[in-house]
């Protein structure tokens, strides 16, 4: 049976790059490119794909905040990251959108047909060298959880609170949805026990978030 893909990147160069890699694996087959999140939905709707080869990086909405919608339109595909990202915290939000796998651009073209076809049967995939750091890095969060009840990314979030920036331009900034910064802020306020901005800035210069930069006025 074969393996119908849509590729979803912002580069045409990089879509035809990776039509053809796949296009010449047996047992694969390219049915849509898109450029954006839209055309990648309309691209989803139209061919019904087995799988969503999809960047996280793209005009628009990103390409994590695009899983849930291509996801509502063909239920049945799956869903695989290919992106330049190597942050274990980019591959946590994938997953957690519905991503089946996470692979990066600097992978072997084996190791993306080795990817499709894992994610295709109904397996998962995480590249080798993200899978390695994202162990070493839960070890480190579980260590440092005793002194410090945020995560990495909490404390991204903290950092650019405190600095006065908004939902929406935090979202833009760390490629997450404006509704997972509004979750991330709540978060952060319940674990600190902290009740308005004042108290959230005052934290973030005691743990030496804001360096010499400061709140913005």
């Amino acid at each position: 049976m074969t393996i119908r893909v849509v590729v979803v990147d912002d580069h045409a160069v990089v879509r035809s790059g990776l039509r053809h890699i796949l296009d010449s694996a047996e047992g694969i087959e390219v049915v849509g490119e898109a450029g954006d999140a839209q055309n990648a939905i309309f691209e989803t709707r139209a061919q019904k794909p087995d799988l969503i080869l999809m960047d996280i990086v793209m005009p628009g909405k990103s390409g994590i905040e695009t899983i849930p919608d291509l996801l509502k339109d063909a239920p049945d595909a799956k869903v695989l990251i290919l992106s330049m990202e190597d942050d274990p915290h980019y591959v946590h939000e994938a997953f957690a959108a519905g991503a089946a796998g996470y692979i990066l651009k600097e992978a072997a073209d084996t190791d993306l047909v080795t990817a499709v076809r894992e994610i295709a049967a109904g397996g998962s995939y995480v590249h080798p060298t993200l899978g390695a750091r994202m162990v070493s890095a839960e070890a480190a969060e579980r260590k440092r959880a005793d002194a410090d009840p945020l995560s990495d990314r909490e404390r991204d979030v903290l950092r650019m609170l405190a600095l006065g920036h908004t939902n929406q331009e935090i979202a833009v900034t760390l490629y997450i949805s404006v509704r997972t910064a509004e979750t991330h802020r709540a978060h952060i306020m319940q674990k600190l026990r902290l009740q308005t901005r004042a108290q959230l800035v005052r934290y973030a210069l005691a743990q030496g978030l804001l360096g010499d930069e400061g709140p913005e006025s």
